[in-house]
């Protein structure tokens, strides 16, 4: 079994800016396949309401195959964040959490889209719901895991 890969408050920090643009990609490639999703449903109810009609069937392969690729590319967006160690929570919120060594225990430092900086965490039980302010406990040197 892997050990889970650890931040201080300052590395997460460091951080931010590369995984908010990488959030960004898989929110925003998340709504373009929705929006094509949504466009395809439309397409489905005119012709069944209908009861038939022409239908552009290539540019309707192409509109499915642009879907396809704005899935694989917020796809490959979270999983470069868990090459990381980032953990995604929620997209459509834009929540991730950064686990981080607490007295001896892994706790989650949680940031999301939009904040200026990890200024919560949280337990792994508590969740978004238990986020406490950071405190200075976070600024000491860090503690090792025992082996």
């Amino acid at each position: 079994m892997s050990e889970t890969k650890t931040f201080t408050l300052a590395e997460a920090q460091n951080l931010l800016p590369v995984v908010e643009s990488l959030l960004q990609r898989a929110i925003d490639a998340k709504q373009e396949a929705q929006v094509i999703e949504r466009e395809m449903q439309d397409l489905h109810q005119k012709i069944f309401l209908a009861g038939g009609m022409q239908v552009d069937v290539i540019a309707a392969a192409r509109r499915r195959a642009e879907q396809t690729a704005a899935l694989r590319r917020a796809q490959d967006a979270v999983n470069e964040l868990d090459a990381i160690g980032v953990q995604v929570k929620d997209l459509d919120k834009g929540l991730l959490d950064f686990p981080c060594m607490l007295d001896g225990e892994v706790v989650l430092l949680c940031w999301k889209l939009g904040e200026p900086e990890i200024a919560h965490w949280h337990t792994l039980e508590a969740g978004f719901q238990g986020r406490q302010p950071i405190d200075e406990r976070f600024q000491r040197p860090r503690k090792q895991r025992p082996n």
